[in-house]
């Protein structure tokens, strides 16, 4: 598997916006770095990690109904790197951000973080 490495985290206030990355690091040949489905979770202070935002290489984007509407999840093929577009953001929001990516039989906002061979070490975003 490779390191996924997420960027774009920060500080911000509510009603603003910050966009995430994640990019590979290490081998990502296309035998090393293989997927079918991307997905962002979020993890807050004494909660469990959970799915936001799902996308399959082929097919549509889901949303936890929490973020609907304010994030967008993306993909440049290209340059394998999954962005998460987050608007209006509240402190609700507030949380460790991760990326996971992997090839898996269905690509499904259900699916757990060990769904995904591939995954990051997490980005901080704090929402005041």
């Amino acid at each position: 598997h490779v390191q996924l490495v997420e960027s774009g985290g920060g500080s911000v206030q509510a009603g603003g916006s910050l966009r995430l990355s994640c990019a590979a690091s290490g081998n990502t040949d296309r035998y090393t770095y293989r997927y079918n489905c991307m997905q962002w979770f979020r993890q807050a202070p004494g909660k469990e990690r959970e799915g936001v935002a799902t996308l399959s290489t082929d097919g549509p984007a889901y949303y936890a109904d929490s973020v609907k509407g304010r994030f967008t999840i993306s993909h440049d093929s290209a340059k394998k790197v999954i962005y998460l577009q987050m608007n209006n953001l509240s402190p609700e929001d507030t949380a460790m951000y991760y990326c996971a990516a992997g090839w898996v039989a269905r690509c499904a906002l259900i699916n757990g973080w060990n769904a995904y061979l591939h995954r990051g070490q997490g980005t901080q975003v704090t929402v005041s």
